[in-house]
Order: C-alpha cells, then sequence, then structure tokens
C-alpha cells in the first residue's frame, strides 16, 4: 500500500458499538455505502471475522486503493463501482437479499481533498473539476460556463446557502464573457473581490460556492434522498443503519426519512394500533449525536459531524403496485 493518506474514520468506536448487535450472526452482511479508503471496512472485517462485505463507492481510484487494502479478507469482500442510490440494485446483483448493516459516511472524501488536480479545495489551485466519479461528464468548470445566471443563482442559495448568490452568479456570467473560469485560483480571486470587506471577516468567500458546486456536479442531495429509503428497504429485520453527515443539508435529509419510518401510521383516534401501523424503525439515538471533544481534537474531520441511527423493527412494507 503506497497511499499514505489515510486519515482515521470518523466515530468509528462508536459506529462499530452501534452496528455490533445487528453483525453477531454468521454469514451477516454489511455494507458500506460510502466505501472511501476503506478505514470503516477494515475495522469492521478485522473485528467481525464471520461478516461479509459489501463496499460501494463512485470513485474509481478510491476503489483500487481500498481493493488493494482489503485483499486479505479474500472473497468476504465484494467491492462496487457505483452511486450509492443504486444499493438495491447491487444487491439483487449479487443475490442478497436482505442486509444486517449499512454505513454511510457522506461528504467529500479526505483522499479527494487532499488531491489537488480534483479541484475540491478553494485553498489550492487546481481544474476546476469536483468529480468524484471522473467518468461523470459535469464537472464545476462546465457548470460555470454554461450554466444561466438564475441556475448558478438557485445551486448558490439552495446548496450552499450563500446569502450573496444574487452578487456571485451576476459577477460569474460577466467574466466568463472576458474569460472563462477553468481554475479554482480564478474564481477564488473572482469571489474575494465580490464580497464587500465586512463580509469577508465572516469566513472564506469560497467556502459555500465550493460546497454548492460540488453537490451539484455530483448530485448528492437527489442522490441521497434516494438512497436513504432505499437502504431503509434492504434492511432485515433486527438490521441497522448509521449515517454521518457533515452539513445540514444531508443531515435533514436523513432525519427527515429516518423521522417518519420510526413512527406510527395509525390514524388518530384508533383505539388499537394495527401491526401494519407501527413503526418501521426505532431510532437508536437521540437526535443528532455529535463528536466529542476529545475526537474533535484528535481528528479535525469529526468536527461537524452529526450521527444519526436506526434498527429495523418489522418487515418493510410491501408498497403498492
Amino acid at each position: 500500500m503506497t497511499e499514505n493518506r489515510f486519515h482515521t474514520p470518523v466515530l468509528l468506536e462508536r459506529t462499530i458499538e452501534l452496528l455490533a448487535p445487528a453483525l453477531a450472526r454468521p454469514g451477516a452482511v454489511l455494507v458500506d455505502a460510502t466505501l472511501g479508503l476503506g478505514g470503516h471496512a477494515e475495522a469492521f472485517l478485522e473485528r467481525f471475522p464471520e461478516i461479509e462485505f459489501v463496499g460501494l463507492d463512485r470513485d474509481q481510484q478510491a476503489l483500487a486503493l481500498s481493493a488493494e487494502r482489503l485483499a486479505r479478507f479474500g472473497s468476504r469482500v465484494h467491492l462496487v463501482h457505483t452511486v450509492y442510490d443504486r444499493i438495491r440494485e447491487v444487491l439483487a446483483e449479487l443475490g442478497i437479499p436482505a442486509v444486517a448493516g449499512i454505513l454511510f459516511d457522506l461528504g467529500v472524501s479526505s483522499m479527494q481533498l487532499d488531491r489537488v488536480e480534483r479541484g475540491f479545495s478553494y485553498s489550492k489551485d487546481a481544474p476546476l473539476d469536483m468529480r468524484m466519479d471522473d467518468t461523470a461528464e459535469l464537472t464545476a468548470a462546465r457548470i460555470l460556463a454554461e450554466y444561466d445566471e438564475a441556475s448558478l443563482r438557485r445551486i448558490f442559495y439552495e446548496y450552499g446557502e450563500e446569502k450573496l448568490a444574487p452578487r456571485y452568479a451576476s459577477r460569474i456570467v460577466q467574466q466568463r464573457e472576458i474569460t472563462p473560469l477553468e481554475t479554482s485560483a480564478q474564481l477564488v480571486e473572482l469571489l474575494i473581490a465580490a464580497t464587500p470587506a465586512a463580509l469577508q471577516r465572516a469566513g472564506h468567500p469560497a467556502k459555500r460556492v465550493f460546497q454548492a458546486l460540488r453537490i451539484e456536479v455530483n448530485q448528492e442531495l437527489a442522490v441521497l434522498e434516494r438512497a436513504i429509503p432505499a437502504a431503509l428497504d434492504a434492511l432485515e429485520v433486527g438490521g441497522r443503519i448509521v449515517v454521518l453527515a457533515y452539513q445540514s443539508l444531508e443531515d435533514r435529509i436523513v432525519k427527515r426519512e429516518l423521522a417518519a419510518r420510526s413512527a406510527s401510521t395509525a390514524p388518530r383516534g384508533l383505539p388499537v394500533e394495527l401491526p401494519e401501523h407501527r413503526p418501521e424503525f426505532a431510532l437508536l439515538v437521540r437526535g443528532a449525536e455529535l463528536a466529542s471533544d476529545e475526537e474533535k481534537a484528535s481528528n479535525s474531520r469529526s468536527t461537524p459531524v452529526r450521527l444519526r441511527a436506526a434498527e429495523r423493527l418489522r418487515p418493510v412494507a410491501r408498497r403498492a403496485a
């Protein structure tokens, strides 16, 4: 293994603690929907020597490195190049009807941030790429070149929660008439110039815009909205899911779906709750769990994390045709 950017997985021990009860039986299947460099995967495969493991990732570089890292576990490991909203299709292709555990560690990976040429960081000059899957067509540079002003303003508002979205969108459209925006340094320079001096002290002007572009390039929120319900449906009774989210937009999607699945659907006033109205899931943590001060000090990537977890209580309800 030549890759030297192995970071400590966020909330590793807590994640193991929450998923462990579901992985106790031989042959239990664990899915890591966001494999990355395989840090969580390696820990689970070591501690649960009788589980099978399915790792999904859209990043082919990450998959190659994880394949090398996890090679010693042999046939217990199945790695698949895919976007995680295809979790049910992947499991069907592997002949797995239901799984015991599912882990999501959302957002951009440490490796993607560290590799300058991927263009995820506003602090280093690189081509404006931002693709998690380098076989995809849409890049950040293409968005900046082709989206109209209203569309740019929308994604900066919705995905970056950027109050200066109209100003930034207008400046980008003006600038591209003169010269295309192709590198992170060009975009950062434009954003700094467009930001009132008083607001520059509130944080780097590029942070929210880069987040919004990354989310749009990779369709992260739309994919997540499909992936969480699909993952919940893939869990067997007693199966557990753990989701680590790093920004409020992701966490909101997870919170909403888990809340809906852990609530009774019985009509108000019904004297007896029928079995089909009982909650499908029970929440395993109260609200969103944060990293401890000790973990934040030792692993800075854990600072914004929000952990949510749930356990399936009864079989998945059949959907109407």
